[in-house]
């Protein structure tokens, strides 16, 4: 392996870790504010059980993917989304 390519490798690896770290935690943060104020509140009549579980299984599967291509951001940002969703879903369940 010649040295640059080596150099290339590392830095396109640097930088999907840089890209994905941003994406993950910029996707997070915009989805704490609502959950949060539905935890707050209990309020859950405006929002769809449906849209939820589909979401909650998206979320568990980019969990896993993140696993799979042992991906931090990918992972940590899941995680929390996915516990905050569960939250969200049983709440819905339990309030209506």
């Amino acid at each position: 392996m010649k040295p640059e390519i080596g150099a290339e490798l590392v830095e396109r690896v640097a930088m999907e870790l840089v890209v994905s770290a941003l994406a993950a935690t910029l996707t997070t943060a915009a989805f704490v504010p609502q959950a949060l104020h539905i935890i707050r509140h209990k309020d859950t009549k405006g929002i769809s059980l449906v849209m939820y579980v589909a979401f909650a299984s998206g979320v568990a599967l980019w969990f896993v993917f993140g696993v799979l291509i042992s991906n931090w951001p990918v992972m940590i940002s899941n995680a929390i989304t996915l516990m905050l969703t569960l939250a969200i879903v049983g709440m819905k369940l339990r309030y209506g």
